[in-house]
């Protein structure tokens, strides 16, 4: 019965008597194979706020929420960026996290991510959140510049 029913389409397989802790478990590790970022707590830097659960990103700027228009490449590449500010990540290293190591695309292709972010980011004043490290990569500083 159990091989009949992974083979039939089933994410597990749990069998009588079991525990609800258990059950509880094996629920999250199916949520987490099926939407790992709906499981992840939003993250807020400067006042950019990325939601994965909702897939949305905002700035409150003034008492306004303004909302941020990415695609999803770019979410995926600010996610992971705000996930580690303040470190460096070469293009090679950004590419393998953000596109998967078994992807294989020029690693320029970062930077016209990076420059697509930034023109997102421009309206609601968090462009100078994305830092070029000369020579290393990119990295997402804590705070915005002024101007």
């Amino acid at each position: 019965d159990r091989v009949g029913g992974l083979d039939a389409g089933a994410d597990d397989y749990l069998v009588k008597p079991f525990s609800m802790q258990e059950l509880q478990a094996r629920m999250r590790a199916v949520l987490r194979r099926r939407a790992p970022e709906a499981l992840e707590a939003a993250l807020e830097i400067a006042g950019l706020r990325l939601d994965p659960a909702t897939r949305r990103v905002t700035r409150t700027l003034e008492g306004n929420v303004r909302d941020v228009k990415v695609g999803p490449t770019e979410f995926r590449l600010l996610h992971f960026l705000m996930a580690h500010p303040q470190r460096v990540h070469s293009r090679s290293q950004l590419l393998d996290r953000v596109w998967g190591d078994h992807v294989f695309i020029e690693e320029r292709t970062v930077d016209v991510h990076v420059k697509r972010l930034r023109e997102a980011l421009a309206p609601v004043e968090c462009a100078a959140l994305i830092e070029t490290v000369r020579g290393a990569g990119y990295r997402l500083a804590q705070w915005a510049e002024a101007g």
